[in-house]
């Protein structure tokens, strides 16, 4: 049966529309990634061999976004190689590392919950490094989305046990290793753009996951269950490598800012995914939760603020 056609006045122009598929399907893939971690983690791997591999796969993809993005460019200066290291070892390696830690104790629900605390840390950042003045609006989007948080976290906390202490704890370092590159490649994409740039952090924290690895684990460790090496491919590309190209893809079509509103369907994703995959309960503190930390993030995020 044909979908019925969209009304004129509601329709949205094609390049807007093919937008908002990227950003609404680049939100949902990268929001999968928690959901093969914990698949992964069930035979008997832990969160070192899950982000090596990853990162293994992601590395040759990232080189060639950044090769790409480079060409006929003048090669970097040295300030601009250090600030690019140093983001993707903040951005990308540190967040990595803590955020698949984390996974090994608490649900993919509450992971994403914590992770969409994103905007706050930023704004808070921004007061302690900025001296960027914060509204009334914005203190109380921030109070509206930890409290979502923190009643998931009792719930969670009270049913499983003190590991999830830890868990939210690291997860939470993962938010705000991510929120400070998010504040200082502010001045580096502008010099050096923002494709290039993704491509030549993502690469360097990919080095720094596998010299991690290398440094905690024999290289035998590597071998692992059949089904972890498809995990694994599916994590690269699909909730790895595609997000990052259709989220860049999208932010240029319809901006960043209603971009960042589409990708608020993550927590909801995530959730879904983890109901259908994992077997996770959906709790009436999970919903009341997970409602609250949207609310506040939408009102972080709006015009107004």
């Amino acid at each position: 049966m044909n979908a019925p056609a969209a009304h004129p006045a509601l329709a949205v122009p094609r390049p807007a529309g093919l937008g908002i598929a990227l950003a609404l399907a680049g939100s949902i893939c990268f929001s999968g990634k928690a959901i093969l971690a914990k698949l992964m983690y069930q035979h008997g791997v832990d969160a070192v061999t899950v982000v090596a591999w990853r990162m293994l796969i992601a590395l040759p993809m990232f080189v060639l976004l950044a090769t790409w993005a480079g060409r006929g460019k003048a090669p970097l200066h040295r300030r601009d190689l250090v600030a690019v290291t140093g983001l993707g070892f903040c951005g990308y390696y540190a967040s990595s590392m803590l955020d698949f830690y984390g996974l090994m104790f608490i649900s993919a629900s509450l992971e994403r919950l914590i992770l969409y605390l994103g905007p706050t840390i930023v704004m808070a950042l921004s007061v302690c490094w900025a001296k960027r003045p914060v509204t009334r609006r914005q203190w109380v989007a921030a109070a509206i989305s930890y409290a979502g948080t923190a009643l998931v976290f009792g719930w969670e906390l009270r049913a499983e046990g003190d590991h999830i202490a830890l868990g939210a704890a690291l997860v939470f370092g993962s938010a705000v290793s991510y929120s400070v590159y998010t504040l200082a490649s502010g001045e580096v994409v502008r010099r050096v753009g923002a494709l290039r740039l993704t491509g030549l952090a993502t690469s360097a924290a990919c080095v720094f996951c596998l010299l991690h690895f290398f440094a905690v684990r024999p290289l035998g460790a590597l071998v692992v269950p059949e089904p972890v090496l498809w995990l694994s491919a599916v994590n690269a590309l699909a909730c790895t490598v595609a997000p990052v190209l259709m989220m860049m893809m999208a932010i240029e079509r319809i901006g960043s800012s209603l971009a960042a509103q589409i990708g608020m369907v993550g927590p909801v994703s995530t959730i879904g995914m983890g109901i259908w995959f994992l077997g996770e309960p959906f709790t009436p503190a999970l919903f009341a939760g997970t409602v609250l930390v949207l609310a506040g993030v939408a009102l972080a995020s709006s015009r107004r603020t």
